[in-house]
């Protein structure tokens, strides 16, 4: 049975800043998981939202970490597509990104949300990124909320994350 993402808490987005880090390449998909981005973060209130356009899913971690590392975002949004061919190029791609993207949230202690499709078909992908509730930038820009706000929690010094028993 697959599992299910848990509804996002609606956190009022309007006091972080966020940078969306697009890909270009498989531009059909990456242009809706950016509009569903972006519309989700607008939707909760966000007013401070950057877009920065790269040439492919590779470009992401390092556009990440640039942007996390110039202190004006709370939260970056990861988005792009990487869909299996016929040699291992995917396999050695995926691999990067998803590992540059933690390395690089993990350096910066700026949190990064994971919204890079990795499908074996064009139809997956398009699945992923169509209209509505299941769409995987609407996802991460949801994830990059609820994480700025968890870092605000956790940074602060006299507050408690929800959940914390002593």
């Amino acid at each position: 049975m697959r599992g299910e993402q848990p509804s996002a808490p609606a956190i009022d987005a309007s006091p972080f800043r966020f940078a969306i880090v697009v890909s270009r390449f498989n531009e059909e998909i990456t242009s809706s998981l950016r509009r569903a981005a972006l519309n989700a973060l607008l939707d909760r209130g966000a007013e401070n939202v950057q877009v920065f356009d790269v040439p492919g899913a590779y470009e992401i971690p390092q556009a990440a970490r640039a942007a996390a590392e110039s202190g004006r975002f709370d939260a970056v949004v990861c988005l792009g597509c990487v869909i299996r061919g016929e040699t291992p190029h995917f396999d050695y791609i995926s691999s990067a990104v998803t590992h540059g993207i933690m390395a690089a949230a993990g350096d910066t202690g700026i949190p990064m949300a994971f919204g890079v499709l990795t499908t074996d078909t064009v139809e997956q992908a398009t699945a992923r990124a169509g209209d509505g509730p299941d769409n995987k930038g609407r996802e991460a820009a949801h994830a990059a909320i609820e994480m700025a706000a968890l870092y605000k929690t956790l940074s602060s010094s006299n507050a408690r994350p929800s959940g914390f028993r002593a």
